[in-house]
């Protein structure tokens, strides 16, 4: 089999990216062709988002502060329409999510509308993050999910002595 096609016919990176987020009806980002982003989240310096993420920011507020790195396949929704799908409720639960700076997050985690995650702190791959308030240098893990407060705060503090 032979490769027909001139140097003329193939796409560049940015045209195939335009292509994609056209036919999958999403727009552009600055992060990767395949980070799924709505509303208007805000976004620090520095920050890195995966590919197969999604950023959900529709009827709620979402900052997510300087140099966080977020891995791929993770969810930061700030809807629950699980009342309104069971009747329960007549609207979405939309609820605003706030990532401090210098934010790890793994694999294929999930934030939940009303997060509030401090500063330097861990979301172990594969956590469901409550809507609660993390604490600084917290290392967060598992589902339900386990808040290790402080757990990085000693060794931050004997990282920089």
């Amino acid at each position: 089999m032979t490769d027909r096609s001139s140097s003329a016919d193939k796409l560049t990176r940015d045209e195939f990216a335009r292509l994609l987020a056209d036919v999958i009806q999403m727009r552009e980002n600055q992060f990767h062709p395949l980070v799924w982003i709505t509303g208007d989240p805000k976004f620090g310096d520095g920050v890195f988002i995966g590919a197969f993420s999604e950023v959900s920011a529709v009827g709620a507020n979402v900052t997510i502060g300087d140099n966080c790195d977020i891995g791929a396949y993770v969810s930061i929704n700030c809807a629950d329409s699980h009342k309104k799908c069971i009747g329960l409720s007549d609207k979405i639960d939309r609820r605003d999510i706030v990532i401090e700076h210098n934010v790890f997050i793994g694999a294929h985690s999930m934030i939940k509308g009303g997060a509030h995650v401090g500063h330097h702190a861990v979301i172990a791959a594969g956590t469901i993050v409550d809507g609660i308030v993390i604490p600084p240098y917290s290392l967060i893990s598992g589902n339900p999910m386990i808040a290790r407060s402080g757990y990085y705060a000693k060794r931050a503090n004997d990282h920089s002595a």
